[in-house]
C-alpha cells in the first residue's frame, strides 16, 4: 500500500482529511472492514463508521449526511419515501444488504426502511415491490381519514355500551382487549375514544355521550404551552434572560434568589433568601400569611438591613406572593427577575437552601409556631456550616469579608 499515515496528529477536521477518506473508501470497496479499513488509515473507526453512514447527532435523530457512495441522481431526502429511494431499496434488498446500510446510503434512519419494507411488502409473498409499495403508499396519504370507531359498528356499539356504564375510555379499551383476545379489529386505543368524542363532524359516537366522561367536558381543553401563558401580574414581569450577566457568573456579590417553602395544607409559609456569591441565607417571618402584601412587606424589611452593595437584584419564581414586586423595587430600588415558567434549576441556591432547611422545618408541620428568634438561629446555624463550593469557609465568613472590605 503506497499511503502513508500522517505523522501530524494535530486535528484536521473532517473535511481536512481528504486523503484518508479517499483511500478509506478504496479499501472498503477492495473488501475491508471498517476497522481494518481504519487502522491501516490511521483514524478511529468511529470516524471510518461516520464516512461510510453519514454523521448523526446521538442524542436526537438527524439526517445523515449523504455518504460517499450514495446512489447517483438522488436529492436530498424529504419528508417520504420517493418512488427512485423505493427501487433503490428493492435492488439492496434483492443483493442482501443489510437494513442499516440501506439507510445510510440513501441518508434516511434505519427505522425508516425498516418501516417502509414492513408495511409495503407483498401481503403473500412478502417480497417487497418498489411500484407496488409507491401506490400503496399514496393510497394511504390523502387526509382525513375514516376512524376505526366509525368503520366497524361492533365496535362503536361496544365503545357506546361502556360510555353508557360510566367507564372511562381507557377501561374500555382494555376490557375491550380482555374481551376479544383474538380479534385485533376491535382492539382500540383511549386516545381513538377520545377523538371520536372531541373532534367535531364526525358522528361517530354519540354527542351526548361527553357528559359521561368525569371529566364533564362536550369539548377538549387546550393546554397552553409555557410560552403562550397570559401574564401573571398586572405590572410587567422582568424575565431573568434579561438579569445582568454579574448574575449568573457569581462574581459579583448582591444578586439573591429566594422562595417560601409551604407548612401544612398551604396555611403557613417562611420565606427564604439566599445570596448567589456567599451562599449567605436569611429567612423571613411571615405570621399572617404569604400574600402578595405581607411577602412584600417581610423583603422589604429585610432588604433595609444589608448595606446597598450587597442587595443589587433578586431573582424569584412566577408565585402569586410577588405580585406587589414593583412596589417592593419601588420602595427598595431593589430590580427583580423572574423565572421561566417550572424551571426551578434557574434558582438552584434557593432551592438547595430550601432542602436543608427541612431538616429543621419537615413538610406537613405548622410552620406559623416558629417565632422569629427561631427563624434567626437556624439561619446563623446554616451560615455557619462550612461549604465546599466556598472552598469549606462558611457563608457567615465569605459575607464578612466583603462588609469589610
Amino acid at each position: 500500500m503506497d499511503f502513508e499515515i500522517r505523522g501530524e496528529r494535530k486535528p484536521q477536521g473532517r473535511r481536512k482529511l481528504r486523503a484518508e477518506r479517499a483511500e478509506y473508501f478504496r479499501l472498503v470497496r477492495q473488501g475491508y472492514s471498517n476497522k481494518e479499513a481504519s487502522r491501516l488509515i490511521g483514524v478511529h473507526e468511529r470516524t471510518g463508521r461516520e464516512w461510510r453512514n453519514g454523521r448523526t447527532n446521538p442524542n436526537r435523530f438527524r439526517a445523515p449526511a449523504r455518504p460517499e457512495w450514495a446512489p447517483a441522481g438522488v436529492s436530498g431526502p424529504s419528508r417520504y419515501l420517493r418512488e427512485d429511494e423505493r427501487i433503490h431499496i428493492a435492488d439492496r434488498l434483492r443483493e442482501k444488504a443489510t437494513v442499516r446500510a440501506i439507510a445510510g446510503e440513501l441518508g434516511r434512519s434505519p427505522s425508516t426502511i425498516s418501516r417502509e419494507i414492513r408495511r409495503n411488502c407483498h401481503p403473500d409473498s412478502g417480497s417487497y415491490r418498489p411500484h407496488a409499495a409507491q401506490a400503496r403508499a399514496d393510497e394511504r396519504r390523502p387526509r382525513p381519514k375514516p376512524g376505526k370507531i366509525a368503520l366497524n359498528p361492533e365496535l362503536r356499539a361496544a365503545v357506546q355500551a361502556g360510555l353508557d356504564e360510566q367507564w372511562s375510555p381507557e377501561q374500555i379499551c382494555h376490557a375491550l382487549r380482555r374481551t376479544f383476545p383474538d380479534r385485533p379489529e376491535m382492539h382500540v386505543a383511549h386516545e381513538t375514544i377520545y377523538q371520536a368524542l372531541y373532534v367535531q363532524g364526525r358522528g361517530e359516537l354519540r354527542r351526548e355521550l361527553a357528559g359521561a366522561l368525569r371529566s364533564g367536558r362536550a369539548r377538549r381543553k387546550p393546554q397552553r404551552q409555557a410560552n403562550c401563558r397570559q401574564p401573571r401580574f398586572t405590572d410587567p414581569m422582568v424575565m431573568i434572560s434579561e438579569r445582568p450577566a454579574e448574575a449568573e457568573d457569581r462574581a459579583v456579590p448582591g444578586h439573591w434568589e429566594g422562595d417560601p417553602i409551604i407548612g401544612k395544607d398551604g396555611a403557613s409559609a417562611i420565606g427564604t433568601l439566599v445570596e448567589r456569591h456567599t451562599r449567605y441565607v436569611m429567612l423571613l417571618h411571615l405570621p399572617n400569611g404569604r400574600t402578595a402584601e405581607h411577602v412584600r412587606d417581610a423583603l422589604t424589611e429585610t432588604v433595609r438591613t444589608l448595606p446597598a452593595h450587597l442587595m443589587r437584584s433578586l431573582t424569584w419564581d412566577q408565585g402569586s406572593e410577588m405580585a406587589a414586586h414593583k412596589s417592593f423595587t419601588v420602595a427598595t430600588g431593589v430590580p427583580v427577575y423572574f423565572c421561566d415558567p417550572a424551571s426551578p434549576w434557574q434558582r438552584g441556591s434557593n432551592e438547595n437552601t430550601n432542602g436543608l432547611l427541612r431538616q429543621y422545618f419537615p413538610k406537613g408541620t405548622d410552620l406559623s409556631v416558629h417565632g422569629p428568634e427561631h427563624l434567626a438561629a437556624v439561619a446563623v446555624q446554616l451560615n455557619g456550616r462550612p461549604r465546599k463550593t466556598l472552598g469549606w469557609e462558611t457563608p457567615a465568613e465569605r459575607l464578612h469579608k466583603l462588609v469589610a472590605a
